[in-house]
């Protein structure tokens, strides 16, 4: 409790989590284990290689989260969920391109904060039209964030975004030099969406050395540490000063059939 004016209010910390998980029906029981243990309030999620018909909404209901998803058989697939809360569904879909039916984007309000869950295009083999997708999509993006951005709201763009922001970010090779995560281009429209205004909240925290979200099955590269930070918080100026923790939760990247990618949290004072 703290006081404001002579009046008593009651501090209250949300923890947003993001989380690529990478198939969730093949990973439930890790879901489950890890929402069971950390508790965050509001998780986005990505890649959930599930149908609309298909998503555990009761297994997830039975730990107290409700859920707004969108499904997709096979492939994508993305979702919010929200502890004692319902999230209230405000866009399914990517504005810009009607045609465009892959199921990579969500948002919801959840306690008076936007909330996304973005699985932006991979993007390999690059170049190509897998790459040209996801330049395009990075376009839509960046011009649905700026209108976003202009309304003033609390908002917080978490999600997959495929995009190593910068060397920092990636451990040192030279095999992934045509990778498309760490392509000039990919890099360049990472930098165009910051500078709209909004604040990564893993760097703020961190603003030096490594802070991997994803290792590679291939190679070794859990075992060697050799990850790169795909997983990101963009926030909005009304709630970047809320910002006050953040952390990975790498003992889930440790777990028998645990997805490639970890889950990432932030702590808000709202």
């Amino acid at each position: 409790m703290y006081t404001r004016g002579g009046a008593y209010l009651e501090r209250k910390l949300v923890k947003v989590a993001t989380f690529n998980i990478n198939n969730i029906n093949k990973r439930l029981d890790n879901l489950l284990a890890w929402l069971a243990k950390e508790k965050p309030d509001v998780v986005s999620l990505q890649e959930l290689k599930a149908d609309h018909g298909g998503f555990p909404v009761n297994a997830l209901r039975n730990l107290g989260y409700e859920a707004v998803w969108q499904g997709e058989r096979s492939w994508n697939g993305v979702a919010i969920l929200a502890r004692n809360h319902t999230p209230v569904l405000t866009r399914s879909s990517l504005p810009g391109d009607p045609k465009d039916h892959q199921a990579r984007y969500i948002e919801a309000a959840v306690h008076g904060v936007l909330i996304t869950s973005i699985y932006l295009p991979n993007g390999n083999p690059q170049p190509g039209p897998k790459f040209s997708y996801k330049l395009a999509w990075f376009e839509r993006l960046i011009t649905h964030a700026a209108e976003l951005f202009a309304s003033g709201v609390p908002v917080v763009l978490a999600g997959d975004y495929n995009v190593v922001p910068t060397p920092q970010d990636i451990y040192p090779t030279r095999s992934l030099d045509n990778n498309a995560l760490i392509q000039p281009e990919s890099r360049q429209a990472f930098a165009r969406l910051l500078s709209q205004g909004w604040t990564d909240a893993m760097r703020k925290l961190c603003p030096t050395g490594p802070l991997w979200t994803f290792w590679d099955y291939k190679f070794e590269r859990w075992e060697k540490d050799k990850g790169m930070r795909l997983d990101h918080f963009l926030l909005s100026p009304k709630i970047s000063n809320q910002l006050v923790d953040g952390s990975v939760d790498r003992w889930v990247r440790g777990e028998v059939n645990a997805s490639d990618h970890a889950p990432v949290w932030i702590k808000l004072d709202l």
